[in-house]
């Protein structure tokens, strides 16, 4: 039963970029939207008892996830959740240290062969509600997108227990435990295709998959680590979901993108903010590109806003776009000024 009859995914503005179609204005939907920028998520975090249980309760999910909606009517709603819930139901130790960050226990080859993802879904059952919920009360033009982290940057957190500024330890034991690293990326490859497969079912229209460190790798690393497991991922989604939507984000691929394009399978290429402009509308050509303001842009006021907007119109405008920040919004930026980057897009400034 569509959750909205009134209405086919087709129909939404970011779905017509996803088949392939140029709108203008292009459809808008901002990374992290849902987050600490916004003082109602700030009131309705400090009602959960962490962040897990924000996350995983599914009245405070759908509330945080429809604020930036009702705020700015944007045209994707993200499902509100992290990208560290597959290592939680696997039972990593994934807790969240105030002012630090994620935590993990840390895995080793020994650790990676025990692993057992049986229990997976009935632990990600209130994520599917969520995201069922969602689909019910959202605006029916609004694209509902779910969500994972790519193998890569999920298996840098589970083996070096903690974000690390280049991602050595995980690097390094891709380098000494080749087959075991190899396994651990087809283990969560595997569990994310189940995971986004259910999201889908659930009422997500498309997913987008983040590989938030693909830029820490060199080529070969690139191939094993970012292509071949987002391949296996989109290939493992379609064959239960063949009209799947997927959207890729290998932040900082720089030239590999191209590569990632044409390796993975994905519908359309998020682009952080270090992308030329000439080398995205070569990327645009091959299919949709979402993209790709920096986010320090929106801190800094509207002029820097209309700036990069413009910049980034004038040279992607005419082919399938989704207009977006090239990574998460800040915390620092001012929610009025999120309005205006939503409004000038839109061309109502």
């Amino acid at each position: 039963m569509e959750p909205n009859p009134g209405i086919t995914a087709p129909e939404r503005k970011v779905m017509k970029v996803l088949n392939g179609e140029t709108i203008a204005p292009p459809p808008i939907w901002i990374m992290r939207q849902a987050g600490r920028y916004l003082p109602e998520y700030r009131e309705t975090r400090a009602t959960a008892k962490g962040f897990l249980d924000l996350c995983y309760t599914p009245d405070l999910a759908v509330e945080v996830t429809l604020q930036p909606i009702r705020r700015y009517g944007l045209d994707a709603s993200i499902l509100f959740s992290d990208i560290l819930v597959l290592p939680d139901a696997l039972k990593c130790g994934v807790r969240f240290v105030e002012g630090e960050g994620p935590r993990l226990d840390p895995i080793d080859a020994d650790g990676i062969g025990k692993l057992d993802p049986s229990g997976m879904h009935e632990h990600l059952a209130p994520v599917y509600e969520t995201v069922g919920r969602l689909r019910r009360e959202l605006p029916p033009e609004t694209t509902l997108l779910g969500f994972c982290g790519a193998p890569w940057t999920v298996a840098t957190y589970m083996i070096a227990g903690r974000g690390t500024p280049d991602q050595a330890p995980a690097r390094l034991f891709g380098y000494r435990e080749p087959d075991a690293f190899l396994k651990l990326l087809d283990l969560l490859a595997d569990m994310s295709a189940d995971y986004l497969i259910r999201q889908i079912e659930a009422g997500a229209d498309a997913v987008q998959v983040f590989d938030s460190w693909s830029g820490v790798l060199d080529e070969a690393c690139f191939e094993a680590y970012c292509i071949r497991p987002m391949k296996r991922i989109a290939d493992k989604v379609r064959a239960v979901k063949p009209g799947a939507k997927i959207i890729g984000f290998p932040k900082g691929a720089g030239m590999l993108y191209r590569s990632y394009r044409q390796n993975t399978g994905v519908d359309a290429l998020g682009l952080d903010w270090t992308v030329p402009l000439s080398f995205a509308a070569e990327l645009q050509k091959d299919g949709p590109i979402q993209g790709n303001l920096d986010p320090l842009r929106v801190v800094a006021g509207r002029k820097s806003i209309k700036d990069g907007v413009d910049r980034i119109l004038d040279v992607l405008a005419n082919g399938p776009l989704i207009f977006n920040l090239g990574h998460g919004i800040t915390p620092q930026a001012d929610p009025e000024d999120v309005g205006y980057l939503v409004d000038y897009v839109r061309g109502t400034a």
